[in-house]
């Protein structure tokens, strides 16, 4: 699994000459980490193209260009933990596993069931990816207290409103990127535990349920 095709290197082409893929290890684990093994089966003739997929439940596996955006402002490091809400699909959260490296683990939460189940099935694709992660089929608006506090913290979903404990358990120093009101923002948890925010527009998400 996760040989790279020449459409995959050309999604990879794409992302670059479109400006939202920068850095090394963000393009490392795209190139790792073959798309094609968490779309649908009929649908993967379409898994290199730049375009949010749906995977069942009213929910979608993100455009990689978004996911590419979003990996990039994270900035995750070798050694980070992270926080993962909805992980779906597994994609990113694949993705996430290679660039923090063998002795980090990453939280992924999921609630609904047939996702859960998808993302599991399709990270044991990825057996050495998917022991840097700890999986939970349960909502995370209540974060992951016994494993704070996180170095970053990653949502998949829009949010109106970013759950307290989330805020909470990310470290000083800590970034948590997130989708809201049509836009991604980038939080950054200040040494006196306050935050500072950007905002990029333009971006189109499911709900957090």
């Amino acid at each position: 699994m996760g040989v790279m095709s020449n459409n995959q290197r050309e999604l990879i082409g794409h992302l670059e000459r479109e400006g939202v893929l920068h850095s090394l290890s963000v393009r490392k684990a795209l190139t790792a980490v073959d798309r094609a093994d968490f779309v649908p089966d009929d649908l993967r003739y379409l898994a290199y193209e730049d375009i949010a997929l749906p995977i069942g439940e009213g929910q979608t596996i993100s455009q990689p260009y978004t996911v590419a955006f979003m990996l990039e402002r994270l900035a995750a490091e070798k050694g980070n933990k992270i926080l993962e809400v909805g992980y779906g699909s597994g994609w990113q959260t694949a993705l996430l596993a290679h660039i923090v490296g063998e002795k980090s683990l990453l939280y992924g939460f999921e609630r609904i069931p047939a996702l859960c189940d998808l993302g599991r099935r399709n990270l044991q694709k990825y057996p050495d990816l998917l022991r840097r992660t700890v999986l939970m089929c349960i909502s995370a608006e209540s974060g992951c207290s016994e494993a704070a506090p996180f170095d970053r913290i990653i949502c998949a979903a829009e949010v109106s409103e970013v759950p307290a404990a989330w805020r909470e358990q990310l470290k000083n120093g800590g970034r948590m990127v997130y989708p809201s009101r049509g836009s991604i923002l980038v939080e950054i948890k200040l040494e006196d535990g306050g935050f500072k925010a950007e905002e990029h527009h333009g971006f189109v998400f499911v709900p957090f349920i």
